[in-house]
């Protein structure tokens, strides 16, 4: 049997970087008790013209829940202000589903029974040329963590094919060291997304049993590393379900706003995922976080944060994220598949990531955009030569 390595201790090769934020997250979450707030503090935080990290704290509260109307107004309010009426739109590529990580709720973890695949450059270049045509102008590239299967060069031979096809290029693969990010940088990607997964270091050791992503500080330094290797934006994200939802969502929403403080010119963004069932595992939600939930982590984040963009992602149904673009989400995904190569074949070479529940088409989503009298966007960036 495998030897467990320290969750907390770095491996060779891991960088190190000179940065207090992980301790300041990790002890504002650990302090943070959400009983302790009433609805004159939720009152406080809605009033507020620039809401503190304790009035963020009490909007993610019980005590917000019957509030959760008036935050979907003053959501709406602020998305309006510095949106207007635009939604922006990407869809996911994944690339590659080898996996190195043994994370007990992800469907692409190494002991998991599933057909693996990884899409050579002429692969990569026909999924990148069918998602174009249907009009999008962002990708967000997606690999399993295996650096052996996915090593950097292989992500960055993807963002520059890319980077021919579309005006905006993310990534969502392994944590890198600073290095590894301005190379990835060069070759065409602009921005970075890491799901933390969760906060509590010590639940992170139950779910990630083996691995590089084990190691709890590493990922966690992921986004500030990004943006010294010259990133324009990071996303932050807890995979809602894990563990206490209230505390993730907090400790992310902390997560941002030092990384924001830290580094003002970099773009920051939010996803709030839950968990979805994977292959071969169908009842993977232990810790339900029900949609009203999900709506009050989503306004709480708009309120405290009303600059930073906020992805609503095809783990929801399409009637929930109709209901909250415009109102807080500003980016929405489309035209989704998590297999590989199952944007040109009509059966994926490997096998889905997790199940999606919104398989709307790019066409679908705009029109349903459109009723709701917003504007579906598909890139609002000029690049200057």
């Amino acid at each position: 049997m495998q030897e467990k390595i320290d969750h907390m201790t770095y491996l060779p090769g891991m960088e190190i970087i000179d940065s207090d934020i992980q301790e300041q997250v990790i002890t504002r979450m650990n302090n943070y008790d959400y009983g302790k707030y009433s609805a004159a503090d939720v009152r406080r935080a809605l009033a507020a013209e620039y809401p503190s990290t304790e009035d963020f704290a009490a909007l993610l509260s019980p005590a917000a829940e019957p509030f959760l109307e008036q935050m979907a107004a003053k959501a709406k309010t602020e998305t309006r202000k510095h949106f207007g009426n635009s939604v922006y739109l990407f869809t996911p590529l994944y690339i590659a589903n080898y996996c190195e990580n043994y994370c007990i709720y992800c469907g692409f973890n190494c002991h998991n029974k599933i057909r693996r695949a990884k899409l050579d450059k002429d692969g990569i270049r026909r999924e990148m040329e069918a998602i174009a045509k249907t009009g999008m102008e962002e990708v967000l590239i997606l690999t399993g963590e295996s650096r052996k299967m996915s090593d950097v060069e292989y992500i960055g031979d993807a963002c520059s094919i890319a980077h021919e096809y579309f005006k905006n290029v993310g990534i969502e693969v392994y944590p890198m060291n600073t290095d590894e990010y301005k190379y990835l940088h060069e070759h065409g990607a602009d921005y970075v997304t890491v799901f933390q997964e969760t906060y509590n270091s010590d639940k992170y050791e139950t779910l990630h049993l083996a691995g590089h992503k084990r190691i709890f500080p590493y990922r966690l330094n992921a986004q500030e590393r990004a943006i010294r290797g010259g990133m324009r934006g990071v996303a932050f994200a807890a995979l809602l379900g894990l563990d206490d939802f209230r505390k993730d969502a907090f400790a992310a929403g902390i997560h941002a706003y030092l990384i924001q403080r830290k580094y003002p010119h970099a773009e920051i963004s939010f996803s709030c995922p839950r968990l979805r069932p994977i292959i071969n595992n169908d009842k993977i939600n232990p810790k339900d976080v029900h949609e009203r939930q999900l709506l009050q982590v989503m306004t709480a984040f708009r309120i405290f944060m009303p600059f930073a963009g906020l992805t609503i992602s095809t783990r929801e149904r399409a009637g929930f994220r109709d209901n909250v673009v415009g109102m807080c989400a500003t980016k929405i995904s489309a035209g989704v598949s998590t297999g590989i190569g199952s944007h040109t074949d009509e059966e994926p070479l490997g096998d889905n990531q997790f199940e999606i529940s919104d398989g709307r088409t790019l066409e679908q989503v705009c029109d349903a955009i459109r009723k709701h009298g917003l504007q579906p966007v598909m890139n609002d960036y000029i690049y200057v030569k």
